[in-house]
């Protein structure tokens, strides 16, 4: 899915959520304020009827019809007949008499004995549902409560509430068609605005995703004309907003390390092809004299071929130099804890044996560096070797490894100024190295296996005569206390 997709179904769902969350939170709230009308108008509705008139309850209920009593203040009718009357809805006057229609606006009453009756107001047959929990109101006298109920395809709001004074309990009930259908167009309402909002934040929020990513898509196009010209270098732009300014600047630098790096492949290349056209000459040259030697003493015969492995070894050499400088630190490179005191006793042992009259210095500290071993005896290796030959007949090299730094310096003519600052380029060789076997490449390796793990290298010369290589792999694993063999 594209970023601008991606904004704009954010944008989407983000509106979409409030509106989920809020539409119902609203039709609950007015639902909840609509029944709460429904309850206190059902409460008025059943108060005349508790007490009618504004009188007390017991003297309201001697108005009604039966209620009559005889010479000496006793009833006319027996204990029973008292009180079934007793239960019968109080007469009204013509101000306080209600409509008893079903579902009419002002509502619809019955009444329910202690005894289990049932009595309308209208006299009729009572049409209001009478669930248990009514009967115990009747029969108890308190525990007013609320329910809805559907009678005759109608919703009702009933109100069930205790009359102490008759000993029953009154339902009152009133319609909930109007609210209803007041609740049914708020939902339409909610469904239709959540809708629209939906539609409206995905149009709006592929607007602003088509404006925001306009930078981008401006930039993307700048970045595909510069790197389909490689051959012109070119920058872009560094301007805009505060983000495309600091991606235009890391696109920027990327595109200086790819040309620095393309450029340096070009030189390595240049390089790598002049300084293998000499040995190669010579090599053929070689070869063709010697193909042709049979006329030639036994000893030049001899000379020849040990010119043509000379040749051989030195073109060999030029190649793996050339091939480990090209091979730079790679990512799928193995890097194990390498013991670099061992490293270092290994490559003085070599350069011991390859020149018996020169006398080596040894003080090593016990090294582990976390680097790949083959690249580190390498370099090791060149600077050893590097000390061992410009160093005069029956001169000393001294070797040092203290704090993961290698010193190793020898007592020959040193580095001229003028070649201190190039020691460490490919395929660069002073005036007096042009004259010894080496194709320039010893120092650069020992450079790039230096620098590839955060490590150092320097060239100086000593005060006193003689040249001073330092050399560094980063900070050492572990360091312990020198040994000198």
């Amino acid at each position: 899915m594209s970023l601008h997709r991606r904004i704009t179904a954010a944008a989407t769902v983000a509106v979409a959520a409030v509106c989920l969350v809020f539409a119902p939170v609203s039709y609950l709230t007015t639902r909840a304020r609509l029944i709460d009308q429904i309850r206190s108008e059902l409460a008025r509705l059943a108060q005349p009827v508790i007490e009618p008139s504004g009188l007390p309850a017991g003297r309201a209920r001697s108005s009604a019809p039966g209620a009559q009593r005889g010479a000496g203040g006793r009833s006319k009718l027996g204990d029973d007949d008292a009180g079934m009357d007793t239960c019968a809805f109080a007469k009204m006057t013509s101000e306080d008499r209600v409509e008893t229609t079903l579902g009419g606006p002002t509502g619809y009453f019955q009444s329910v004995c202690a005894n289990g009756s049932v009595i309308a107001q209208s006299g009729g047959r009572p049409q209001l549902p009478v669930t248990r929990r009514a009967r115990t109101v009747a029969r108890t006298l308190r525990g007013a409560y609320y329910f809805s109920a559907v009678v005759r395809g109608t919703r009702l709001e009933i109100y069930v509430v205790p009359d102490p004074a008759d000993r029953k309990a009154v339902e009152v009930a009133v319609p909930l068609s109007g609210t209803d259908a007041a609740l049914r167009g708020l939902a339409l309402t909610d469904v239709l605005l959540v809708g629209g909002g939906i539609l409206l934040a995905g149009l709006i929020g592929a607007l602003i995703a088509r404006g925001a990513l306009a930078p981008i898509r401006r930039f993307t196009d700048e970045t595909e004309q510069v790197t389909s010209a490689l051959e012109e270098p070119r920058r872009l732009g560094e301007e805009g907003a505060v983000e495309i300014r600091r991606l235009a600047a890391s696109f920027n630098q990327t595109l200086a390390a790819l040309e620095q790096s393309v450029e340096a492949q070009r030189h390595l290349i240049a390089d790598a092809s002049h300084e293998l056209r000499t040995p190669i000459a010579a090599l053929r040259s070689n070869i063709q004299i010697f193909l042709e030697s049979e006329q030639l003493p036994a000893d030049e015969q001899a000379g020849l071929r040990d010119a043509i492995l000379a040749e051989l070894d030195e073109l060999t050499q030029l190649v793996a130099d050339v091939l480990e400088l090209a091979r730079g630190a790679r990512r799928d490179e193995q890097v194990d804890e390498v013991e670099l005191d061992a490293i270092v006793q290994d490559a003085v042992e070599r350069a011991t044996r390859r020149s018996p009259d020169l006398r080596f210095t040894v003080e090593l500290e016990p090294t582990t560096i976390a680097n790949a071993a083959d690249r580190v005896a390498r370099a090791v290796g060149n600077v050893v070797d590097n000390a061992r030959r410009w160093s005069p007949a029956g001169g000393e090299v001294q070797v040092r490894l203290h704090g993961g730094v290698l010193s190793v310096r020898d007592h020959g003519p040193g580095f001229r100024d003028e070649d201190l600052r190039h020691v460490f380029e490919r395929f660069y060789r002073s005036a007096d190295a042009r004259r010894m076997p080496g194709s320039g490449l010893g120092l650069a390796i020992v450079k790039q296996a230096a620098e590839a793990h955060g490590g150092f290298v320097s060239a100086g010369n000593a005060p006193d005569g003689g040249a001073i290589v330092q050399l560094s792999f980063g900070p050492p694993v572990r360091a312990g206390v020198p040994t000198y063999p």
